[in-house]
């Protein structure tokens, strides 16, 4: 059993975040799930970015680096889109960390500091033609990252064009992709000791 804390994407804490987690606490995985906007959930995409911005990301870091230090060292860092940001903090920053979870974002390692930390297992799973991951840069931090990391980091790209495709509660949701998203996610719980 691994346990992971999740952090959520731009839109807020959504249904399909909460359903995503569930699937992996059948799993038998313990799962945390914390609300970085304290409450607020956005209809689309774009609103949800400028409350970010309005917030600020280093605010949403520290955030996520709050609920951390509630848990255990020792956990899977996951996060949707914006979520991976305190998600890649954490795990490239925080000592004891088992594994990291990107979905639909990417970071330069640079950002936090350093390079990918070897020993932690990482995937990063984005659509091929989403705009937002292919054309802001993170396709391009995702290779570096696992160029840097090979022997513990995957990517893995659906074909597709949607952003938030693995959030069942969202238009952009693509339940072929978010499946098998899914089943390689498990597969890699499963392989946390």
């Amino acid at each position: 059993m691994a346990e992971v804390l999740l952090f959520h994407h731009a839109q807020g804490l959504t249904s399909g975040v909460h359903a995503f987690a569930e699937s992996l606490r059948e799993a038998g995985h313990a799962v945390h799930v914390p609300d970085l906007y304290e409450g607020r959930v956005f209809e689309n995409l774009e609103e949800g970015a400028a409350h970010a911005q309005g917030v600020g990301f280093g605010t949403l870091v520290e955030r996520g680096r709050a609920a951390a230090a509630e848990l255990p060292a020792e956990l899977v860092y996951a996060g949707f889109s914006l979520g991976v940001l305190p998600a890649q903090h954490l795990a490239q920053t925080r000592a004891g960390a088992k594994g990291a979870l990107f979905f639909h974002s990417c970071v330069p390692t640079s950002e936090f500091g350093g390079g990918w930390p070897q020993e932690v297992p990482v995937q990063i799973h984005g659509m091929d033609a989403d705009e937002y991951f292919v054309d802001e840069g993170d396709l391009e931090a995702a290779r570096a990252l696992v160029e840097s990391a090979p022997d513990t980091a995957e990517l893995f790209l659906y074909p597709g064009k949607q952003h938030l495709f693995a959030d069942n509660s969202l238009p952009s949701y693509d339940e072929h992709a978010a499946t098998l998203l899914t089943r390689r996610v498990l597969g890699f719980l499963d392989g946390i000791e």
